[in-house]
């Protein structure tokens, strides 16, 4: 039985997950997500299967000699076939997953009407990508802030044309953006950061007349699940941290001075170290831009207090300045001494941030406040933070039915 361009595999045998070593006697296949560790294992005395769990398809081929080579099995046109992509000590399985998913792709479109040419320049009638991407760029670019823009640069310019450059613009297709997906399987952030970029260039190819309309080959494609590491002080942290600003008072005050605003803040590192005197405004600081656009910053009497404070305040000009004045401190540097001080080298200055969300829910402020007090565009942002409600009122509980028990005359 098939499916368009994939295959039913064999009856599989249970996977029993620790055997490394398969025997003559047992089964002939077994379903597994195939990987390097997969590719090592044994096999003696028979030929044997392992068919891919999340491609279906997609195997690995043991021969009785030891033997392997990864293949992909599909029906086209009702004959089933079976294609050798590589062996597992030439290429990894994520490669040969990749090429697997390509063939399978190809083979759905067999008989298909062709998609109508765009309009461009370039082999075949259509635009090559790497001609597009200077354009898209000269374009497109200006419409991104300067730090987006630096960031983005080296992704449409070498990353993306290092993969679709030799590629026309309207040839790209879903298959190209997942062998490209399986590809950087071992770069995973990288791959979240660039597919919106490439995503936004299919977009605009559309509005150029390049590729048909609706057509963007990136359009569902899903990203790599990344665990978001939070890091939150403790009180002890805190007090830890607090000594150690204290010591470098004197060498470092204008960085001791822009952390403690962070602390006391929970503003974005960016958004403090480019902060000029003018946008101080008390109670607030009224930023022009930001990473959600223009911003107010709510100053507590502690942020008050030091900014009133520091000796170099003046109307106009960054508040604080690197050593030469015609530009913002750079805080890696004195960061990374303050924090091995304190005994926290895993403490980034974004934590910082982290910490002061976390302190206010356990003071009882609303998710909804502690949004707008960290200028949250959206609130599903916010809600990352909900876990951390949700543990201050279990405990909120406890201390409620402790007290109660004491009424009561059962406390322990």
């Amino acid at each position: 039985m098939s499916t368009n361009g994939h295959v039913v595999t064999l009856e599989a045998a249970k996977n029993t997950g620790s055997n490394h070593h398969v025997k003559a006697s047992e089964a002939s296949s077994e379903r597994v997500r195939l990987d390097g560790n997969i590719a090592r294992r044994k096999v003696t005395g028979k030929e044997f299967f392992w068919w891919d769990t999340e491609l279906p398809g997609f195997g690995l081929r043991a021969f009785p000699g030891g033997a392997k080579s990864w293949f992909v099995q599909y029906r086209q046109r009702g004959k089933q076939k079976r294609v050798t992509l590589g062996r597992p000590g030439e290429m990894g399985a994520e490669k040969a997953r990749a090429l697997a998913r390509a063939q399978l792709a190809k083979v759905a479109l067999d008989g298909l009407p062709n998609a109508p040419k765009a309009r461009g320049k370039g082999k075949g009638g259509g635009m090559l990508f790497s001609d597009y991407a200077p354009r898209f760029w000269d374009d497109y670019s200006r419409h991104w802030k300067p730090l987006t823009r630096k960031g983005n640069r080296a992704r449409i310019f070498k990353d993306l044309p290092g993969i679709f450059g030799h590629c026309r613009v309207d040839a790209i297709r879903r298959s190209d953006i997942l062998q490209w997906r399986d590809s950087w399987a071992n770069r995973s952030g990288a791959f979240n950061r660039t597919i919106p970029i490439m995503s936004v260039m299919m977009n605009y190819a559309e509005q150029l007349g390049l590729r048909p309309r609706g057509s963007n080959p990136c359009k569902g494609t899903p990203r790599y699940k990344r665990k978001l590491v939070d890091r939150f002080l403790s009180a002890r942290e805190f007090h830890r941290l607090s000594t150690s600003l204290r010591a470098f008072e004197e060498s470092d005050p204008i960085a001791v001075q822009a952390i403690r605003l962070l602390i006391y803040s929970g503003a974005r590192h960016g958004e403090i170290v480019g902060l000029r005197w003018e946008w101080v405004q008390p109670p607030r600081l009224m930023l022009p831009d930001s990473k959600t656009g223009a911003k107010i910053i709510y100053l507590n009497r502690q942020a008050q207090a030091m900014l009133d404070a520091m000796p170099n305040r003046a109307e106009m000009g960054l508040a604080f300045p690197s050593a030469r004045g015609d530009r913002p401190i750079a805080l890696s540097l004195p960061w990374s001494r303050i924090r091995q001080h304190a005994g926290l080298p895993d403490v980034r200055l974004h934590d910082l941030r982290h910490s002061f969300a976390s302190i206010a829910i356990a003071d009882g402020i609303s998710l909804v406040v502690i949004g707008k007090l960290l200028g949250h565009a959206l609130a599903e942002t916010t809600e990352r933070y909900a876990h951390l409600a949700d543990e201050a009122i279990v405990d909120a509980a406890k201390r409620v039915s402790g007290s109660l028990a004491k009424c009561l005359g059962i406390a322990a």
